[in-house]
């Protein structure tokens, strides 16, 4: 595939999902005959996928691409080990949205036998719990999709919400897509457990200098196409789930607390911290 075309997947949301979006850009990197200004450009796509811009660092400094995808997939395994851990025999879990980390969780935990039951909500107003639904059936996970404003329906009963996130600050908390912050501080008053699963290179050490993630924005349109003049809509991709709703953090490091995690990439991956 030429540059162009995946710089194209990836703006259009083609390529979906923060892991899935990293490799691809590591693909076009790979192939682009200017890496400086390929960089540049392929950053310039997701505001809020510090996984991408880790990923190019990583790049730049002379890592191999396939190596570090590779990598990035081996680890996605340990994370899916790590994950399933937590999912008794017969379990009810709630997502949001699509998380191919979460996805792999899932199907670990049904290959190993576990009689397992998925509740997801829609997630407006481009249905990724859509894909999310549509991949674990083909799986053979008994799944029910229930549209947004049901999540505390969807969520009842539930032994556990298991959500990915796109980034990790330093300022106490997680970037996950519009509505986590809600479920997940409905899930906590309900008493259920929040657990969000992801890759560690989604730490964005920026933000350890007083810098706020960037919460991309997308066109009305996806929200209501030609909507009435003097309406005016917000279309806020991602939202900020604070760590007092995080029980823990499921990442290729293991299950900790989400202030352990950041203590520990210090000494896990110091690539990460360096400037």
């Amino acid at each position: 595939m030429k540059f162009g075309q995946i710089v194209e997947d990836i703006k259009t949301l083609k390529i979906q999902g923060a892991e899935n979006v990293a490799k691809a850009a590591i693909d076009a990197w790979a192939i682009a005959k200017d890496k400086k200004k390929a960089t540049k450009v392929l950053v310039s796509l997701r505001p809020t996928e510090p996984m991408l811009r880790n990923a190019l660092k990583y790049l730049n400094s002379g890592k191999d691409p396939e190596e570090l995808k590779k990598e990035i997939d081996e680890e996605l395994q340990k994370i899916a080990t790590f994950g399933s851990r937590l999912i008794g025999k017969e379990s009810l879990v709630y997502t949001h949205c699509h998380s191919s980390t979460v996805e792999a969780i899932l199907k670990k935990a049904k290959l190993e036998g576990k009689k397992l039951e998925v509740h997801a909500t829609e997630t407006r107003p481009d249905y990724q719990g859509r894909i999310t639904a549509a991949n674990l059936a083909k799986a053979g996970i008994k799944v029910t999709l229930y549209v947004d404003s049901a999540a505390p329906s969807a969520m009842r009963d539930a032994d556990m919400m298991l959500i990915g996130c796109d980034a990790i600050t330093a300022y106490g908390g997680i970037i996950n897509k519009i509505g986590s912050q809600l479920f997940a501080k409905v899930a906590t008053e309900m008493g259920i457990p929040v657990y969000v699963a992801c890759h560690s290179l989604k730490f964005d050490t920026s933000t350890r200098y007083g810098k706020v993630e960037k919460i991309e924005e997308r066109s009305d349109t996806e929200v209501w196409p030609n909507h009435p003049r003097g309406v005016k809509i917000v279309n806020n991709v991602f939202d900020f789930v604070s760590q007092d709703y995080i029980s823990a953090m499921i990442t290729e490091l293991g299950v900790m607390p989400y202030a352990a995690l950041v203590e520990r990439l210090k000494g896990e991956k110091p690539f990460l911290f360096g400037d």
